[in-house]
């Protein structure tokens, strides 16, 4: 796991909006995290997960059909979908109380969600030792999707994490941005998404 947190948007302008709770417009919604209450307890969780447990919850089968739901749904749409998986927080995370969504936000830069034409990237972030779901919108479908939307999806996928039907759960998480990014920011007749993002999930 990759224990830095350096935003890989820099200084560029078209970073995402992120200041403020979930609920203020800034295009990152969450599910409610299962917190220990005691610090320790928590980084113990966190540190017995590993990549093999990310392998395990997501087999290369599945891993294979998520890639090919989001090749599939940028046929239809200029948006840009990316899949990231982790299996547990970073120490300096736990150390310091952070919380899913800040991870979620510090990889939407890694990743260079944010490097896109039109500002429609979408991160879609599964913490797998707290089953916590993370959609982070770049700036351009967050001016024109209400908090309260994603808020509503994310409520919809909550048994699925809980369940641990990790796979069913971002394959609902992928068709609703999907529909978002296709009422938004449709292609036009002839047009073709330039495919500026991997479509295979980020495993760590």
């Amino acid at each position: 796991m990759d224990d830095s947190d350096h935003r890989g948007a820099g200084n560029d302008q078209r970073a995402p909006l992120r200041t403020g709770e979930a609920g203020a417009g800034n295009g990152v919604s969450r599910a409610r995290p299962l917190h220990a209450g005691n610090r320790w307890l928590r980084i113990l969780r966190h540190r017995w997960f590993d990549e093999r447990d990310a392998a395990r919850a997501l087999g290369p089968e599945a891993l294979a059909r998520l890639e090919r739901q989001v090749a599939a749904s940028e046929h239809a749409h200029s948006g840009e979908i990316r899949l990231c998986v982790e299996a547990g927080l970073p120490l300096s995370y736990l150390w310091r109380r952070a919380t899913a969504r800040e991870r979620a936000i510090a990889l939407f830069g890694k990743l260079r969600v944010w490097d896109t034409e039109l500002n429609n990237g979408v991160l879609i972030y599964l913490l797998l030792a707290e089953h916590a779901i993370e959609i982070v919108a770049d700036r351009g479908l967050a001016r024109v999707v209400p908090q309260a939307h994603w808020e509503a999806v994310l409520a919809g996928m909550r048994e699925a994490f809980r369940a641990g039907r990790f796979e069913q759960g971002l394959q609902a998480a992928v068709q609703a941005v999907d529909t978002m990014l296709a009422t938004h920011f449709p292609l036009a007749e002839g047009q073709a998404n330039p495919n500026e993002l991997p479509d295979a999930p980020d495993v760590r």
